[in-house]
C-alpha cells in the first residue's frame, strides 16, 4: 500500500471524526443559541449552529463542501468577534482559539476529501439493476 493511500485514509477518518464533533457542536449551538435569542440575545449562535450542523453532516458523508462550510463558519466567527470586541487580542482568544484549531484540522482533511470525491466520481459505473428504474 502506498503512502498516499494511507494518508488519504487517515484524512478521511479524520474528516469523519471531525464531522461527528462539528455536528455535536452545531446541535449545542442551535439549542443554546435559540435559548439565548429567546432571551433577547444574539442570533449568531443559531446561524452558526445551522452552518456547523450542515458542515458536520457533509463531513460525515466525506464531502469537501463540509470543509468549505466549516471554513465559512470560521470566517463568520471572525467577523462576529471583531464586531463584539473590536481588535482586543484578549477578547479574540476565547472566541477564536477552539474554532481555529478545528479549522486547521478541517483544512488538513481537505486534500483527502477532494481525492475521495474525484475517485468516487471517476469510478461510478453505469446504473444497473433495480436503480435503473429511478433514472
Amino acid at each position: 500500500m502506498s503512502v498516499g493511500v494511507q494518508t488519504g485514509r487517515v484524512g478521511l477518518v479524520g474528516a469523519i471524526l471531525l464531522g461527528g464533533l462539528i455536528t455535536l457542536f452545531g446541535l449545542i449551538f442551535v439549542v443554546g443559541g435559540a435559548n439565548l435569542a429567546a432571551l433577547g440575545g444574539s442570533f449568531y449562535y443559531v446561524i452558526c449552529g445551522l452552518v456547523l450542523l450542515a458542515s458536520g453532516i457533509l463531513l460525515l458523508l466525506r464531502r469537501a463542501l463540509g470543509a468549505a462550510l466549516y471554513l465559512l463558519a470560521w470566517i463568520g466567527t471572525l467577523a462576529w468577534t471583531v464586531y463584539e470586541v473590536g481588535f482586543d487580542w484578549w477578547g479574540w482568544l476565547p472566541r477564536l482559539f477552539g474554532p481555529t484549531i478545528l479549522a486547521v484540522l478541517v483544512a488538513l482533511c481537505l486534500p483527502a476529501l477532494r481525492r475521495y470525491e474525484t475517485f468516487r466520481s471517476t469510478t461510478a459505473g453505469p446504473v444497473s439493476g433495480p436503480d435503473r428504474r429511478a433514472v
